[in-house]
């Protein structure tokens, strides 16, 4: 997108897009730079960064959907009723990259015990912070010219993933960022009515 795109047009033009591919300019080295900046830049409750992630481009992308679709393949169990399942997660396994968000859930705690007027709270930033970082993410990805759509896999996949990849055993899969070059885009979006939504107190 061009440098004098504002704000509110980058997230317009932020959409689900699920057909997805790897004519991507970037490389790898710059799109995980972009990505950790993008994250480390992420609010968070306390500055308390329990944002954790993983990155998966080329063969890693293709492994790490392979090993999705087996382990769906057995949840869903009948063949014929997984093929529609699998036609959708090879569609994930085509797109360029794949971001795994995680919280480190040893960090939440400390936050609790150090900051016992607020414990309660927490867990519920912790999740306000992966969804900041999941649509900054979504946001700077567009920016390049990339599009993306966010699933939740969890916790379905996330012993198989901890195991392959060495994944502490703090980390608490919430997401999966999958994005690649728009190959087709998505359709129009449809708002609920203002009225309903917001109240103007002026």
């Amino acid at each position: 997108m061009s440098e004098d795109k504002t704000f509110l047009d980058l997230q317009k033009a932020r959409r689900s897009v699920y057909a997805l591919g790897r004519d991507v300019d970037m490389t790898d080295a710059q799109l995980e730079d972009l990505f950790k900046e993008t994250i480390k830049e992420t609010p968070s409750a306390f500055n308390s960064q329990t944002v954790r992630a993983v990155f998966a481009f080329g063969d890693q992308q293709d492994a790490l959907w392979d090993m999705i679709i087996e382990r769906m393949r057995q949840v869903v169990g009948d063949p014929e009723a997984f093929k529609k399942t699998e036609a959708k997660l090879n569609g994930f396994k085509k797109a360029y990259g794949t971001v795994l968000l995680y919280t480190d859930t040893d960090a939440v705690k400390e936050l609790e015990e150090n900051n016992p007027a607020y414990a309660q709270n927490f867990y519920d930033w912790s999740e306000q912070t992966i969804g900041i970082s999941s649509y900054a993410l979504w946001l700077a990805a567009r920016e390049h010219n990339l599009g993306g759509n966010l699933q939740h896999y969890n916790p379905v996949i996330d012993e198989d993933i901890k195991a392959a990849y060495g994944i502490p055993d703090s980390w608490r899969l919430r997401a999966q960022f999958v994005f690649g070059s728009i190959e087709q885009p998505a359709g129009a979006k449809d708002y609920i009515d203002d009225d309903v939504r917001f109240k103007s107190l002026n």
